[in-house]
């Protein structure tokens, strides 16, 4: 079959273009598992927060959107069990269950089940669409990660949403202005190879 079928085939993510295998599957879960774990050592620390600005969103939500659900869920649960198992791969180098920004991790592999989905139906081929998709995502982990950051650490809810959300939202505004650049870019790109 040729790029420019499996581009445009109704259901296709941008991982579909590789030739389909078993290998092809397990090295793109693996990979993603790595680029959300690389992107969690990118943290800057946010004054009166206990949980930093990194990239793992940002990767965790790319990947989610280029593999599909299936492989983008398989991706962030491989991410989330291995640091949980003590890898130290977690936002700025740390690891195991329980911490105050587990619960964005957690998140995380929601969140990357519905990008994943959307993506399947065209929601990273054009700009606003990808937008809407980050944007949705986004707030799937904050849906999960703020109440377990309450929880965790004894804040009341407001204070969480002080401490681990509004300080997140430009950071989060400029990662989904990036992926409404890229994903929609690639499609473009692919297209005329095809």
């Amino acid at each position: 079959m040729s790029t420019a079928s499996v581009s445009f085939r109704p259901g296709a993510v941008l991982a579909d273009l590789l030739p389909a295998s078993r290998v092809r599957d397990v090295a793109l879960v693996v990979g993603g598992a790595a680029l959300t774990g690389l992107a969690a050592q990118i943290a800057v620390p946010v004054p009166g927060s206990p949980v930093p600005v990194t990239g793992q969103t940002f990767a965790a939500l790319l990947v989610a959107a280029a593999f599909g659900a299936r492989r983008g869920f398989l991706s962030l649960a491989l991410y989330a069990l291995v640091g949980m198992a003590g890898v130290p791969w977690f936002a700025g180098g740390t690891s195991g269950a329980g911490g105050a920004s587990f619960g964005y991790v957690l998140g995380m592999l929601l969140a990357a089940t519905v990008v994943g989905a959307l993506a399947r139906r065209g929601a990273d081929r054009s700009v606003w669409r990808t937008a809407g998709t980050m944007v949705l995502g986004s707030a799937i982990i904050y849906g999960v990660g703020v109440p377990y950051l309450a929880l965790s650490t004894g804040m009341s809810f407001g204070a969480a949403v002080a401490a681990g959300l509004t300080p997140f939202l430009i950071g989060d505004a400029l990662k989904a202005a990036l992926a409404m650049g890229a994903l929609p870019s690639a499609w473009k790109l692919l297209g005329r190879r095809g």
